[in-house]
């Protein structure tokens, strides 16, 4: 039950970001004829590139809710929530534990065309998080918490338009988050690195 409750609480964080994400971009067309806002929804797979511990976690997977702003011509800013979600048989918490990173990414992007002609255009780019990690049990029980810190992530990717406001962006991100992880019993240093391959949709105003 505490599991379901409190993945309907952050999705209620989620339903807000994009909520004021709209709300911005709605006014951004009476104050500027030109596109500087964008509202950015992505899921994807994640890839863990190493283990956390002795534990060997699957590949996982999440979503991300962003704001953008076009700052420059060719310079963005984004903020935005994120939830991910990895699986592991066995692990120094137990079995069949899942392990939960959430939070706050904000960053810049270079956003620039592929050539004078085309339409597509490419994304570069980098910031920092402010995420924590949650064990919970198969019961759904939360274990083990580390505590909001900061992080790092690089990404890459397309900006594809099928549409006057509509984007396709696939992409690749790295993402590294280093935390203590608390538990009943001890503390215990881990580090949480990993590819996410995922496309996302991103409505610009």
């Amino acid at each position: 039950m505490k599991k379901y409750i409190y993945r309907i609480f952050w999705m209620r964080k989620l339903a807000t970001i994009l909520a004021l994400g709209i709300a911005f971009s709605l006014y951004s067309n009476f104050a500027s004829a030109q596109k500087k806002w964008s509202l950015t929804f992505r899921p994807g797979l994640n890839i863990p590139t190493k283990n956390i511990g002795n534990t060997d976690l699957k590949t996982g997977f999440g979503m991300e809710g962003t704001i953008g702003y076009r700052v420059l011509p060719y310079l963005g800013a984004y903020a935005g929530w994120s939830w991910n979600k990895f699986s592991a048989d066995k692990s120094f918490t137990g079995n069949n534990n899942d392990f939960e990173e959430t939070g706050y990414n904000v960053g810049l992007q270079f956003i620039h065309p592929l050539s004078k002609s085309s339409d597509i255009q490419m994304i570069i780019g980098g910031g920092a998080t402010y995420n924590h990690i949650e064990i919970e049990n198969i019961d759904g029980d939360i274990i083990g918490d580390s505590g909001h810190g900061l992080g790092w992530q690089i990404d890459a990717g397309l900006m594809v338009p099928i549409g006057k406001h509509l984007n396709f962006i696939p992409g690749l991100r790295y993402r590294a988050l280093s935390r203590d992880l608390k538990t009943n019993t001890n503390n215990t240093a881990i580090d949480l690195n990993y590819f996410s391959v995922g496309a996302g949709i991103s409505f610009t105003f």
